[in-house]
């Protein structure tokens, strides 16, 4: 029996497994993908939709989210994607809030050169008819950020595959085994020159000990979000809180954190003991995503906390005014994460095999700019 052929095998069809898709499609390779299920469910749809360089940890990992946004903008040139460069405003309606972002804008010429900068509590709310005034102190306005609807994104990228570069993109189709040249799958044997796992949040099935010996858990999170806003009224720029200072890798190294760390431990125990930040975009429709919490362990329980959902929701309405915030939609998201600070897992646990996994929390963020990173390693 003829085999079916390619050049470049990837298991996954996540944004992680597209975009090492794309990268190699690129470099002119004959593409095949597998997602073994019938449409991606997972991590890569539940997110909201920011592509958000200004949370990651200077250097080589920020200027890898900017490439990430530039491929984001070429693939929404040539589709019609929406993407909206929306750009982010971190709201600081405390002392210690403040002196982080000044000290953050100060110390990050990278960020300054592409137009980060604070500003007054006027213009902060000029830019975003949702920014709470009232006891606003300032905020550091950021426009690298980039918001794409998830749910419409992730299968638009892979229609964008199949029809520009040719990719074959096997959906229902699980990967059993890899023998080089051979990939075993539940639709067929293929052969092919290189294979890349990018299988997120199932550890078990390929290379399992390479997942024992990694250190990856799984992230587990609650998000909402609410109906189509009356009026055509848009969000703006996507918005965050002092929380999220916590949160982010970008802010690690800034002195004023400690204070930030110490005021949240004992005024909000809660948000803290459960990972809470709050984030808050927009959809292509007017929709506002919110969220979200954190927890991390190797299995968790399937179920939603609704405690948790009041203290994101409680936190979000002491720096955003929404038209109409009646929740719509709650749900989990899983994804797996590396707890000690790396920014992903890239393992070859044999020749011609490359397994890419714990992105974290950043796979719309980081993907595109990874994958041209580990195809040309």
């Amino acid at each position: 029996m003829t085999l079916k052929q390619a050049d470049t095998a990837v298991v996954g069809g996540g944004i992680v497994g597209l975009a090492h898709a794309l990268a190699a499609a690129r470099r002119g390779d004959r593409v095949v993908l597998f997602e073994r299920d019938d449409f991606a469910a997972g991590a890569s749809i539940r997110n909201f939709g920011m592509i958000w360089a200004i949370g990651q940890r200077r250097g080589a990992t920020y200027q890898r989210a900017l490439r990430s946004r530039e491929i984001w903008g070429e693939i929404a040139a040539k589709t019609g994607l929406w993407a909206e460069p929306a750009g982010s405003l971190h709201l600081a309606h405390r002392p210690d809030e403040l002196a982080v972002l000044e000290e953050f804008v100060a110390g990050t010429p990278e960020a300054r050169d592409r137009g980060t900068r604070m500003t007054g509590a006027r213009e902060a709310a000029r830019r975003s008819h949702a920014v709470r005034e009232e006891g606003l102190l300032g905020a550091m306005w950021s426009p690298t950020e980039l918001n794409v609807d998830p749910r419409r994104a992730i299968p638009a990228v892979a229609a964008h595959l199949a029809e520009e570069y040719g990719v074959r993109i096997e959906f229902g189709t699980s990967v059993r085994g890899v023998e080089l040249p051979r990939v075993s799958t539940t639709a067929g044997e293929w052969r092919a020159e290189r294979v890349v796992v990018c299988s997120g949040n199932d550890f078990a099935t390929l290379y399992p000990e390479v997942f024992a010996d990694s250190g990856l858990v799984r992230c587990k999170l609650q998000m909402l979000r609410t109906g189509v806003q009356p009026g055509g009224w848009q969000l703006g720029p996507m918005l965050c809180g002092g929380l999220t200072l916590l949160h982010y890798a970008a802010f690690e190294e800034c002195a004023s954190r400690a204070a930030l760390e110490r005021r949240m431990r004992a005024e909000l125990p809660f948000h803290r003991d459960h990972g809470i930040h709050v984030l808050l975009s927009q959809t292509a429709d007017g929709r506002l995503t919110i969220g979200d919490s954190h927890a991390y362990a190797s299995t968790h329980d399937p179920f939603e906390s609704e405690e948790i959902n009041a203290a994101i929701l409680g936190y979000l309405h002491g720096f955003a005014r929404l038209p109409d915030p009646s929740v719509t939609e709650r749900w989990t998201g899983y994804y797996p994460s590396l707890p000690d600070g790396r920014t992903e897992l890239v393992v070859e646990p044999e020749p011609g095999v490359t397994v890419v996994n714990g992105v974290g929390g950043a796979g719309m963020t980081l993907s595109f700019g990874l994958a041209e990173e580990v195809l040309d390693r």
